[in-house]
């Protein structure tokens, strides 16, 4: 396909929410608090228009209209984080061995996974909050990106692989053992 003259996308800016550029660092502040981020070196032009953000770039092949379209989302969960906060809900299931998960600190600690004699301990980055029930996790935050990550680190981290995925009752087949703690809900704290 060819070149597009000219290719933009524009993400609307609420009240109650302040949208600062500085070259290619975009600074949203809102009521939950502020994010920062840096889209350096891409082929692209942000800035300010009449109450919303304008992503633009000129001559653009196929993946400078991707690039614009991928900016103006993670601007668009900047905005939405800073308004409504992001909460990712977890499920913890298991079979046979009941798995106690905690928060402890600054970290969350997984026990008896699998009967397991070890801890599995995850370290909870900062500007998250993450709370642990008998059967659920929610993990809270206004950055969407770091919230996601640290709900992908919990369900890696429970995740069985290869000859560990063993199916139930000792035969071949199946659909394995299903325990870990999974993703079932992605939601805004507001």
């Amino acid at each position: 396909m060819a070149r597009q003259p000219y290719v933009f996308r524009s993400v609307e800016v609420p009240d109650g929410v302040k949208v600062d550029i500085s070259g290619s660092r975009v600074v949203v502040r809102g009521p939950l608090g502020s994010l920062e981020r840096d889209f350096g070196n891409l082929p692209i032009i942000i800035r300010l228009g009449d109450g919303s953000v304008i992503i633009e770039s000129y001559m653009a092949g196929r993946e400078e209209r991707a690039v614009v379209g991928t900016v103006a989302g993670h601007i668009r969960n900047m905005i939405l984080g800073v308004t409504r906060g992001w909460r990712y809900k977890l499920k913890i299931v298991f079979s046979h061995f009941p798995m106690n998960v905690k928060v402890q600190g600054n970290q969350l600690v997984i026990e008896n996974f699998m009967g397991r004699r070890s801890k599995i301990v995850l370290e909870i980055p900062k500007g998250i909050k993450v709370s642990a029930t008998k059967d659920d996790v929610v993990v809270e935050g206004i950055d969407r990106e770091l919230v996601s990550q640290f709900a992908a680190r919990i369900e890696e981290a429970t995740t069985l692989r290869g000859e560990e995925r063993i199916s139930p009752h000792g035969r071949e087949g199946g659909p394995g053992v299903l325990d870990g703690i999974y993703v079932y809900a992605v939601e805004h704290m507001k």
